[in-house]
C-alpha cells in the first residue's frame, strides 16, 4: 500500500510551487488562478535513514523506499462545490486520496496576487472547509432518497441512512463530517459516501523564508506544518551537501518534505517494516495494528493467503548483531504466527505456502 495525498488550497498559495519542490516534476506554477487544470501526480520516496543502514549491512543490488503519492490539486474558490471555478472536477479529484494537505498561505509576497486580494490563513481555510462540507451536505442530499427506499427492502442500510441523516444536521453548522461523535459501526455505515470532509487533513503554513523555524497555532486541532515552497524548491535543486548547509545556515534539521510525510503517516496511522536480501532492501508500509499475514499480503496475496510463519528482528537487533546471521546466533530472531502484530521497523522474512 502507499499513501495518497492530495494537495489542495485557493489559488496562488503556492500548492503547485510546493508540489514541484517536493516531486521535482515540474507543475506549472504560473502567477495565476487554475494554472493546474489537469491533477499532477507525483512519487516521492519516503526519506527513512534504517534502509541505509540496512544496506550498509546486507550490500543489497538495490534500494526501494515506500513511497507517497502526491496529487497537486488545482485551487478551490468560493462556491467550488457548485461548480464554481471548475469546482466539481477538483473535488472529484479529491474524492480519490487517501487524505489531504491544505496549504495556506503565510508568505507575503505583493508579486504574487491573492484570489481575495488578502493575505488572511483564517478566512482562507474557512472557504475551504465551507466548499468540502457544502460538497458532502451535496452527497448526502442526492444519495439518501436511494438510501431510503433500500432500507424498505433491507434492514442492515437503515443505520447508514440514520447516521447521514445526523451528519446532515452535523455539517449544516458548519462541521467536518469527521468530526461528529460516531461509534466505529456508525463511520463504517457512512464509509460508502466517501465523504470528503471524513478525510484526515494536514494543514500545510506555507511561509516566508524568515518563518521556517516558528510554531503556528493551530487549525481544527491540528497544528500545520511550517514549509517554505521557496526554500523547498531551492533545496531540491541543490547537491546533498549543499542543502545540508542551506538547512543549518536556517536553523531547520531536515526538509519540510520529511515532516509533512512523518506527519501524513502519523495522522493515518501507518508505519513502515523491511525486507533485506541480497536483491534488495526495501520498505512496505502498513497499518498499525496489522498482523503478520495482511504485512505479508502487502507483498503478494499469495503471502497473505499461504502464511505460515514470520521470522522477525527488531531493526535495532539486526543492526546492532550485523544482520540476520548474528541476530539470529544471538537469540533475536523470532518466530511469530498469524496473531503477531508487527511493530514499526521490523525485518521480516514471511514463510508461506499456496
Amino acid at each position: 500500500m502507499s499513501l495518497s495525498l492530495g494537495i489542495v488550497g485557493l489559488p496562488n498559495v503556492g500548492k503547485s510551487t510546493l508540489f514541484t519542490a517536493l516531486t521535482r516534476k515540474a507543475a506549472d506554477a504560473a502567477n495565476y488562478p487554475f494554472a493546474t487544470i489537469e491533477p499532477n501526480v507525483g512519487i516521492v520516496m519516503v526519506p527513512d535513514s534504517r534502509l541505509d543502514a540496512l544496506a550498509e549491512i546486507v550490500k543489497p543490488k538495490r534500494i526501494m523506499p515506500a513511497v507517497v503519492e502526491f496529487v497537486d490539486i488545482a485551487g478551490l474558490v468560493k462556491g467550488a462545490s457548485v461548480g464554481e471555478g471548475l469546482g466539481n472536477q477538483f473535488l472529484a479529484n479529491i474524492r480519490e486520496t487517501d487524505a489531504i494537505a491544505e496549504v495556506v498561505r503565510y508568505f507575503s509576497d505583493p508579486n504574487v496576487i491573492h484570489v481575495e486580494g488578502r493575505v488572511n490563513p483564517e478566512s482562507d481555510v474557512e472557504t475551504i472547509r465551507t466548499e468540502l462540507v457544502l460538497a458532502d451536505l451535496g452527497t448526502i442530499e442526492r444519495s439518501l432518497p436511494r438510501l431510503e427506499k433500500e432500507a424498505k427492502r433491507d434492514k442492515a442500510i437503515e443505520l447508514r441512512v440514520e447516521v447521514a441523516k445526523r451528519e446532515a444536521e452535523w455539517m449544516d453548522q458548519g462541521h467536518r463530517a469527521s468530526k461528529m461523535p460516531m461509534t466505529p459501526e456508525e463511520r463504517a455505515a457512512i464509509y460508502d459516501l466517501h465523504l470528503l470532509t471524513m478525510k484526515p487533513m494536514l494543514y500545510v503554513a506555507n511561509v516566508d523564508e524568515s518563518q521556517v523555524a516558528e510554531k503556528f497555532d493551530a487549525i481544527d486541532g491540528v497544528t500545520p506544518i511550517p514549509i517554505c515552497a521557496k526554500v523547498e524548491a531551492d533545496l531540491a535543486e541543490l547537491e546533498p551537501g549543499e542543502a545540508a548547509e542551506y538547512l543549518t545556515d536556517l536553523g531547520l534539521s531536515e526538509p519540510g518534505l520529511n515532516a509533512l510525510i512523518r506527519e501524513a503517516y502519523a495522522l493515518l496511522g501507518l508505519q513502515s517494516y523491511f525486507t533485506a536480501g541480497e536483491m534488495e532492501v526495501r520498505a512496505w508500509t502498513v497499518p498499525i495494528g496489522a498482523k503478520a499475514p495482511q504485512a505479508a499480503g502487502v507483498i503478494h496475496t499469495d503471502f497473505e493467503r499461504g502464511f505460515i510463519k514470520a521470522e522477525v528482528i527488531s531493526f535495532e537487533d539486526f543492526v546492532a548483531y550485523g544482520g540476520e546471521k548474528g541476530a539470529k546466533e544471538a537469540g533475536k530472531m523470532r518466530l511469530e504466527g498469524k496473531e503477531y502484530v508487527m511493530a514499526d521497523g521490523d525485518v521480516v522474512h514471511f514463510k508461506f505456502n499456496v
